[in-house]
Protein backbone atom coordinates (compact mmCIF):
# COMPACT_ATOMS: atom_id res chain seq x y z
CA UNK A 1 0.00 0.00 0.00
CA UNK A 2 1.54 3.35 -0.76
CA UNK A 3 2.39 5.62 2.04
CA UNK A 4 -0.06 8.55 0.83
CA UNK A 5 -2.70 6.06 1.11
CA UNK A 6 -1.66 5.10 4.73
CA UNK A 7 -1.36 8.32 6.09
CA UNK A 8 -5.00 9.50 4.68
CA UNK A 9 -6.43 6.50 6.04
CA UNK A 10 -5.32 6.72 9.17
CA UNK A 11 -6.94 9.96 10.03
CA UNK A 12 -10.51 8.46 8.69
CA UNK A 13 -12.93 6.28 10.31
CA UNK A 14 -12.90 2.78 10.03
CA UNK A 15 -15.71 2.68 8.18
CA UNK A 16 -14.43 5.17 5.59
CA UNK A 17 -10.55 3.61 5.69
CA UNK A 18 -11.81 0.33 4.74
CA UNK A 19 -13.64 1.42 2.07
CA UNK A 20 -11.17 3.22 0.42
CA UNK A 21 -8.49 0.16 1.39
CA UNK A 22 -10.97 -1.75 -1.02
CA UNK A 23 -11.44 0.56 -3.60
CA UNK A 24 -7.86 0.90 -3.71
CA UNK A 25 -6.72 -2.77 -3.91
CA UNK A 26 -9.39 -2.84 -6.44
CA UNK A 27 -8.44 -0.29 -8.48
CA UNK A 28 -4.80 -1.68 -8.73
CA UNK A 29 -5.80 -4.91 -9.33
CA UNK A 30 -8.04 -3.67 -12.15
CA UNK A 31 -4.97 -1.99 -13.45
CA UNK A 32 -2.63 -4.62 -12.99
CA UNK A 33 -0.36 -2.08 -10.84
CA UNK A 34 1.75 -5.05 -8.34
CA UNK A 35 4.90 -2.41 -7.31
CA UNK A 36 3.70 -0.81 -4.40
CA UNK A 37 6.90 1.59 -5.12
CA UNK A 38 5.42 2.53 -8.39
CA UNK A 39 4.78 6.25 -8.68
CA UNK A 40 1.33 5.21 -10.20
CA UNK A 41 0.26 3.91 -6.85
CA UNK A 42 0.27 7.61 -5.44
CA UNK A 43 -1.92 8.90 -8.79
CA UNK A 44 -4.29 5.99 -8.00
CA UNK A 45 -4.19 6.40 -3.84
CA UNK A 46 -5.18 10.22 -4.86
CA UNK A 47 -7.94 9.86 -7.22
CA UNK A 48 -9.88 7.62 -5.58
CA UNK A 49 -9.60 8.92 -1.98
CA UNK A 50 -10.98 12.00 -4.09
CA UNK A 51 -13.62 9.69 -5.96
CA UNK A 52 -14.45 8.62 -2.09
CA UNK A 53 -15.04 12.03 -0.75
CA UNK A 54 -17.78 12.36 -3.25
CA UNK A 55 -20.15 10.03 -1.32
CA UNK A 56 -19.96 7.07 -3.59
CA UNK A 57 -20.25 4.16 -1.09
CA UNK A 58 -19.61 1.15 -2.71
CA UNK A 59 -15.85 -0.05 -3.40
CA UNK A 60 -16.09 -0.89 -7.00
CA UNK A 61 -18.34 2.05 -7.72
CA UNK A 62 -15.40 4.00 -6.99
CA UNK A 63 -12.90 2.20 -8.40
CA UNK A 64 -14.77 2.31 -11.90
CA UNK A 65 -14.68 5.90 -11.28
CA UNK A 66 -11.10 6.43 -10.81
CA UNK A 67 -10.18 4.12 -13.53
CA UNK A 68 -12.88 6.43 -15.38
CA UNK A 69 -10.79 9.21 -14.27
CA UNK A 70 -7.19 8.69 -14.49
CA UNK A 71 -8.17 7.36 -18.11
CA UNK A 72 -6.37 4.45 -17.79
CA UNK A 73 -7.54 0.82 -19.54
Amino acid sequence: MSTYIRLQIDAMAPKDANRIVKAYELTLAMLSVRDGDDPLTEMIAKTVIKVAQTGIEDPAEISAQAIRELEIR
